[in-house]
């Protein structure tokens, strides 16, 4: 049996693609929006995971963004804060109690549903 041959005519095709090229930023900026607010997340549920003796650790988790904000570094960024490692891996002796990898792990699961929320608000 011969197949038919389907015709597809996609009208307004320049209008479609001018109304896309119009969204780009509007994008970019949902996206900035997941990222800031992913952080953040990261950021304050290291600080509520980290063992407070001093409240130093606590207290010094930073976020450092890049790339005008699509991408986030969170952790400790002092020299003095040195043992914060030693807290997340641990050592021979010392057990490890980590904070930040947990946190980041909570978030990933929910960076995806954060970005799509985010761009459907502006479409």
């Amino acid at each position: 049996m011969a197949r038919r041959r389907s015709r597809v005519q996609i009208r307004n095709l320049d209008r479609l693609r001018a109304r896309m090229e119009a969204l780009g930023p509007q994008v970019i900026e949902a996206a900035r929006a997941a990222v800031q607010a992913s952080a953040e997340a990261v950021r304050d549920d290291t600080r509520a995971g980290v063992r407070v003796k001093t409240g130093n650790l606590r207290d010094t988790v930073v976020i450092a963004y890049q790339a005008g904000g699509l991408r986030a570094t969170i952790g400790w960024r002092n020299r003095k804060d040195w043992y914060a490692s030693i807290h997340e891996h641990g050592t021979q002796r010392i057990p490890a109690q980590p904070a930040l990898g947990p946190a980041l792990e909570m978030e990933r699961t929910k960076f995806e549903a954060r970005l799509r929320a985010e761009v459907r608000k502006i479409l």
